[in-house]
């Protein structure tokens, strides 16, 4: 049936598709013209006031038919287009509120061509339950769950403003459609780019309903849609009402997930397309105001919001989010295996307010206290005075997980090579190097077996493994110590040093979790399915247990 459907009716949606983008493109790129670099003072609503139309050549055909079309539009009545346009896709659909009648036309005509596009793509029916808020009402709209691009179709029925990465606004034609919906972009390579960013939110939300709404996807990251990661609170900083929207795909078979696990972006498209009929389901939930505790809290309002989608769904929720994931898939020599404790390490850092993405400067000097402090353990004060926060549950929590003989001491030292793979899980050999430096000898900085052992441990976050054969592989003159030169030398001759000498034995080791969870097809990755997350659960006691 794919063959067939790949020969016959593939290409015909996907050169539709591309034909309603091309169609799109004119309209989007008019209505857009305007300085690209910095974020506009005003909404896209009054685009007429904005536009340099004394710029556009009369000679280039296409915008000055458009210009001059424009201009007649002034002169009409506008509303007969809207009252037609409304029905598409077999709902009604309330046409957008804009006080000029020539921005009001070019929203109504991107969002049939939109919605055309998608019923080519086999999208003929979008149900929609519920009412979309007025932007005096709800000026964010909350969307969950992220499992696909697919979940344009809101944005797209709705134009509502979005957040993307900067980079998208170069992407030929979509970046000009993308640019239309005046989106919030935070840009990578601005190290000040998410304060800015929750800045031009927070000023958008409390304009009164002046900007258009925006859409965002607070999980961060696309999911199996079988449980609810956690919010991330960009959202609730404005403390505003919000109002949730949930998606679903009641589809028999699922071609629409795109996650870090299964196929990828363009077989997911091809294989949607030779889909004879495709569903989606919005449904709208009522707007949610927050209490004052929630507006002084973002990481409450988000957590409460999201139990309201999760019920809304029927789904669970887990206290995991994009970053441990980026953490558990991380590509490098030492692979974390499927139940590794790391993951708990880090939800215990962020219940502290200590983000793994923001400790990796705090790395030299906490190894640099470590290795003066190797002789002797830390309590629970000490280590409290060196993380800098107060004693608390949480904290306590983080003690006992490196708390291996339950004496109320931990090695300082297992916490730093932990918080090294947590903050950088793809630069294995940097991990090591600075736990030579906190375990290696006065002399040459040398380890023995069983330093090893314990820098192995506690970097793939394992209750035991055995690393003999590794060590000796390595220490081929028989030395009974290695250096940090012995090992990079090793794992550049061999960098597949793990998956010979570690992995085959630690499939039979104790961790975290009794049974390590089967592998999940297309899914977030097994670790973050509702059944395996800590959220509602005692807290592990003991990094080896």
């Amino acid at each position: 049936m794919v063959a067939i459907m790949t020969l016959t009716l593939f290409p015909i949606r996907l050169l539709a598709a591309a034909a309603m983008m091309l169609l799109a493109w004119p309209l989007a790129l008019v209505a857009s013209l305007g300085p690209a670099e910095q974020e506009p003072e005003r909404p896209l609503a009054l685009w007429r006031s904005s536009v340099p139309w004394a710029s556009l050549p009369t000679i280039c055909c296409p915008v000055a038919w458009l210009r001059r079309g424009f201009r007649f539009l002034e002169r009409v009545d506008a509303t007969a287009a809207p009252r037609l346009l409304c029905t598409v896709g077999g709902k009604k659909a309330r046409p957008r509120s804009l006080p000029s009648s020539g921005g009001r036309v070019v929203d109504v005509l991107l969002k049939a061509i939109m919605r055309t596009m998608w019923f080519a793509g086999g999208f003929h029916r979008v149900a929609v339950k519920g009412r979309q808020a007025l932007p005096t009402e709800a000026a964010i709209l909350t969307l969950a769950p992220h499992s696909s691009y697919f979940d344009a179709i809101p944005v797209t029925m709705t134009m509502s403003s979005i957040v993307m990465k900067a980079e998208s606004r170069d992407i030929p034609i979509w970046g000009t459609l993308i640019k239309y919906i005046r989106p919030v972009f935070v840009s990578r390579m601005d190290q000040d780019s998410r304060r800015k960013t929750v800045e031009v939110i927070k000023r958008r939300a409390q304009s009164s309903g002046k900007w258009p709404q925006i859409m965002i996807f607070p999980e961060g990251t696309c999911t199996n849609r079988t449980c609810l990661i956690t919010f991330k609170p960009g959202a609730f900083i404005p403390g505003v009402p919000v109002q949730p929207v949930v998606l679903r795909y009641p589809n028999k078979l699922d071609t629409i997930t795109w996650t870090w696990q299964g196929p990828g972006a363009l077989k997911i498209l091809w294989l949607t397309l030779c889909q004879f009929h495709n569903q989606v389901e919005i449904e709208f939930l009522p707007v949610y105001a927050p209490s004052e505790e929630e507006k002084e809290d973002p990481t409450l309002y988000a957590s409460n919001v999201r139990h309201v989608m999760a019920e809304a769904l029927g789904v669970s929720v887990t206290d995991y989010t994009f970053e441990d994931c980026r953490l558990a898939l991380a590509e490098g020599q030492l692979r974390l295996p499927a139940d590794t404790c790391l993951l708990e390490f880090a939800r215990l850092l962020r219940g502290l307010g200590l983000k793994p993405e923001k400790l990796e400067c705090d790395l030299d000097r906490h190894a640099e206290s470590a290795r003066m402090k190797q002789s002797r353990s830390l309590t629970l004060p000490k280590f409290a005075a060196q993380l800098g926060v107060p004693e608390s549950e949480a904290l306590q929590d983080l003690f006992a997980l490196f708390d291996e003989r339950g004496r109320g001491e931990v090695d300082m030292r297992e916490y730093v090579v932990a918080l090294s793979v947590v903050c950088r899980p793809s630069q294995t050999l940097d991990t090591i190097q600075l736990a030579f430096k906190m375990y290696g000898s006065q002399e040459d900085g040398s380890i023995d077996e069983h330093a090893l052992s314990s820098i192995l441990k506690t970097a793939l976050g394992v209750a035991e493994l055995a690393v003999t054969d590794l060590f000796r592989a390595i220490d081929q003159e028989e030395k009974g110590r290695i250096t940090s030169a012995d090992f990079e030398r090793f794992a550049e001759a061999y960098p597949d040093f793990a998956e010979e000498h570690l992995y085959p034995q630690q499939t039979q080791s104790q961790s975290c979790t009794p049974t390590p969870p089967a592998p999940t097809p297309n899914g977030f990755c097994a670790d973050f399915s509702p059944e395996n997350s800590a959220a509602g659960a005692e807290p592990f006691r003991k990094k080896l247990d």
